[in-house]
């Protein structure tokens, strides 16, 4: 006769077979997956471990381990994402956020004070986690996210409601910066789709073939979207703006230079907690000399 699984033995057991199925992080991902199917918190599970699921919750968390050793994420999963300090709704349609990203926010906040009134656009927006999560911090900022999928638009415009944001934040379907005037932003920032063509065959499943490769295709050489994004960056950016836009870990160099080319100034590749090139921006590096602003 098989034993009634209770949190802790459900808990153990999907992290033996994920770990079994190669998964990254079977334990955090088990722990995720039993909190979403029973409704028990991260407490409850250390608390409380020999509380039984019932049949509708041990069948819905199966399904869930299923689902991951097929190597969906468990953002997918889920339909959520932590981003920063922020919970997003994630769907098929938006990237879902990488901690890589977060880089960028380690750029930007040290640059505004925590009242200083701003304007910023985060150019191809997809679930709003840069814009939504500079928000959250910077209570005196407004800000525009733009992207040229209604569907990234639609998440994006309920992750700012559900965030109480969206007094602050504007979404808007234009590629990249068309139609805004020269000059008009304090900030602005992008994760544009930079992994070449030829790579993507041989990303992890996770991504490859959850993500929309619509947000991960940079052309042939990566760069392509850089190409784009540097001269209007240049363009919309105030005098004395601040830029960011996140890069590959080998793409430092190339994406500095078009930027120069542009007529920025003061460019530097900063590194993430990883130490690999994650951002080019005119930004502080927050590993070199870190900038204090009085709130």
């Amino acid at each position: 006769m098989t034993q009634t699984p209770t949190l802790l033995t459900a808990w153990k057991s999907a992290q033996a077979r994920l770990k079994a199925g190669r998964i990254d992080s079977p334990s955090i991902d088990a722990r995720l997956l039993l909190e979403v199917a029973t409704g028990a918190s991260r407490a409850d599970i250390l608390t409380d471990p020999y509380r039984v699921l019932t049949p509708e919750q041990d069948a819905a968390f199966e399904a869930m381990v299923e689902r991951r050793l097929r190597r969906e994420p468990v953002s997918r999963i889920l339909g959520r994402k932590g981003f920063w300090k922020i919970m997003l709704n994630v769907t098929p349609d938006v990237l879902s956020p990488r901690p890589d990203t977060e880089s960028l926010l380690d750029v930007i906040l040290p640059a505004f004070a925590p009242h200083q009134a701003f304007q910023m656009i985060d150019l191809g927006t997809g679930s709003g986690a840069i814009l939504l999560a500079v928000l959250a911090e910077r209570a005196g900022a407004t800000g525009v996210g733009t992207d040229i999928s209604f569907e990234a638009l639609a998440v994006a415009k309920e992750n700012a409601a559900s965030l109480d944001l969206d007094g602050r934040a504007t979404f808007l379907r234009t590629e990249w910066a068309a139609g805004f005037g020269d000059d008009s932003f304090d900030l602005v920032v992008s994760n544009p789709p930079y992994i070449p063509t030829g790579d993507i065959p041989g990303l992890d499943p996770e991504v490859r073939d959850h993500d929309p490769h619509l947000a991960l295709d940079g052309g042939e050489d990566g760069l392509e979207a850089y190409r784009l994004l540097a001269p209007e960056i240049a363009r919309i950016l105030r005098p004395g703006g601040i830029f960011a836009v996140e890069i590959g870990w080998d793409q430092g160099p190339a994406v500095k230079a078009l930027f120069e080319a542009a007529g920025l100034t003061d460019i530097k590749v900063v590194r993430d907690l990883g130490d690999r090139n994650r951002v080019v921006t005119n930004g502080p590096d927050p590993r070199q000399a870190p900038v204090t602003t009085s709130g």
